[in-house]
């Protein structure tokens, strides 16, 4: 039996963890009421490990043992899905934190490990609440570090120090879990223990069992039992989840010291918030009325990406949809708009950097017809207008959304909608000249940064394709022609020009004219979009 957790026993691990959450998954689903009753905490908990296993499988055979904590911490804050996840990821990350730098770890490191990572889970989370995955994870970090109080001299106690120190962290974990319906009302009333703490118990028996070397045929979930109370059908109990529509999820790339901001306007927005990770990379966990108000606070932050957003209820149902085909369009410019609503579309505005509100993005949907394609324009935009999408099949329409990640993509698709073929084959004609629709632009920085390409200045004129930066220069007719002759080089016959606010007339007929002169077979379109954050958009078919 080891006696110490080196690189292989961690891989061993995190394979095991994912498959048995895998395995146990249904029925954690099926005790999942709090913060909200979306029955997908084993489903998010697999999913997560599982992430963080695959990031393990990933390195080399004889990877350090602080590489492959790292890599299992990593993967599983990059991965992490819904509040229990977010929550086990920073687990992870905090044992990484401990046993990385000592390997292999023995069972005393395990026991500063585990007291390290209940320390970070818990200031995670804005409002811990008794009776969760944090009353459990502070159960087990407190037997880890008194074993021998589990122990008594009467009982066979494990021959080595690590197993002795895992199995009185598994075990004060499974007793802290029966307890947690007496720390949370809620749970007791529909007779069940915490889901989220349910899966840490299996995380932890999964450990147990690859240091004993002695594995379980099932990981024990316990099953519903009969509630305390009967659950009114309508209005909400102590303690449950007030009013959020939606859970929003995004990493976010900031430095550190954005966070605490970030923090104090997700709290103001909403409750079950959970944001966690460090130097630089962040994953965010929140439940709101205003899912666009909440991915306006990253973008505020930092950089986000993997946006998801998801309903879970509370809102009001959508009205009934009109009838008829529709396009919808977001937009932040007055002349992208005219634009969109000049070819048939919907408009949605949003402001310039920031997101729609997410209840008008429903509306429109339901109002431009009963078949509607999105057009979200942005790829922060994305996930808001799947969310809305969902909303709006409730009341009977079918919605895809083109994943447009620019306007000029978005007028391409729009070229191509035709009302009159099927919806089906419509979709799919406007996603295919959307997607072969490449994209680039002008930005203006606006205070020193590092980019791909080097260090930029404020004021500097940056060069975009497919939203990465691929050159600084100062002259922004310069930086077009650079930037176009290179979305060029890769083919393409006609060319879309969107200019925007503070371009001077004429910077487009500077333009068309260097395309004659240089690809004579490329044909040029050029609009006023009068947007804002980027003076020229670029779109080449």
């Amino acid at each position: 039996m080891p006696d110490t957790l080196d690189g292989p026993a961690v891989r061993r691990w995190a394979r095991l963890a994912a498959d048995a959450l895998g395995r146990a998954r249904t029925e954690i689903d099926a005790l999942n009421v709090f913060p909200v009753p979306d029955r997908d905490t084993g489903t998010n908990l697999h999913l997560t490990l599982l992430a963080g296993a695959e990031a393990v499988e990933a390195l080399p055979r004889d990877a350090p043992p602080a590489e492959v904590w790292r890599a299992l911490g990593r993967g599983a804050l990059v991965g992490a899905r819904g509040n229990s996840g977010v929550i086990v990821s920073q687990v992870l990350c905090g044992l990484a934190d401990t046993l990385g730098p000592r390997p292999p770890a023995t069972g005393p490191d395990l026991a500063d490990g585990l007291a390290h990572a209940a320390r970070l889970a818990r200031a995670s989370v804005s409002r811990p609440a008794d009776g969760t995955i944090l009353t459990v994870l502070d159960a087990a970090a407190a037997a880890a570090a008194a074993p021998e109080a589990l122990f008594p001299p009467r009982d066979a106690a494990p021959a080595s120090r690590l197993a002795e120190t895992l199995a009185a962290a598994a075990r004060g974990a499974r007793t802290a879990l029966r307890a947690t319906p007496e720390g949370l009302p809620l749970l007791a009333e529909h007779g069940v223990v915490d889901a989220g703490a349910a899966g840490l118990c299996v995380v932890l028996d999964a450990l147990a069992a690859v240091v004993t070397e002695e594995y379980p045929e099932r990981y024990e979930v316990p099953a519903r039992t009969e509630p305390t109370v009967v659950v009114p059908a309508q209005g909400r109990r102590p303690g449950e989840a007030e009013g959020a529509g939606y859970e929003v999820m995004y990493l976010l790339e900031a430095e550190d010291s954005r966070v605490p901001e970030l923090r104090k306007a997700l709290d103001g927005l909403g409750d079950s918030l959970v944001v966690v990770g460090g130097d630089g990379l962040w994953n965010v966990h929140v439940h709101v009325d205003d899912a666009g108000a909440a991915i306006e606070a990253g973008l505020a932050a930092g950089r986000t990406r993997r946006i998801r957003v998801t309903y879970l209820g509370g809102s009001s149902r959508p009205k009934a949809p009109c009838k008829g085909r529709g396009v919808v369009a977001v937009t932040a410019a007055d002349g992208l708009a005219a634009l969109f609503e000049e070819a048939g579309a919907v408009v949605v505005r949003r402001p310039s950097g920031g997101m729609p509100p997410l209840d008008a993005l429903v509306q429109a949907v339901l109002g431009a017809g009963d078949e509607v394609a999105v057009l979200p324009n942005e790829p922060e935009v994305l996930a808001l207008a799947e969310a809305a999408a969902v909303r709006a099949r409730e009341s009977g329409v079918r919605v895809s959304v083109i994943p447009t990640k620019a306007s000029v993509q978005g007028l391409a698709a729009l070229a191509v909608h035709d009302p009159v073929r099927h919806f089906r084959d419509d979709v799919i004609a406007m996603t295919g000249t959307a997607l072969a629709t490449r994209f680039g632009g002008l930005q203006i920085a606006t205070g020193e940064a590092m980019t791909t390409v080097g260090v930029c200045r404020a004021g500097d004129v940056l060069g975009l394709i497919e939203g990465d930066v691929v050159m600084i220069g100062s002259s922004p007719a310069e930086v077009a022609r650079q930037v176009l002759a290179r979305m060029l080089s890769g083919g393409g016959e006609l060319v879309t020009v969107v200019t925007g606010a503070g371009i001077p007339a004429g910077f487009a007929a500077g333009i068309a004219e260097g395309l004659r002169a240089q690809r004579p077979d490329v044909e040029m379109t050029a609009y006023d979009g009068g947007q804002v954050l980027y003076p020229v958009l670029f779109g080449v078919e």
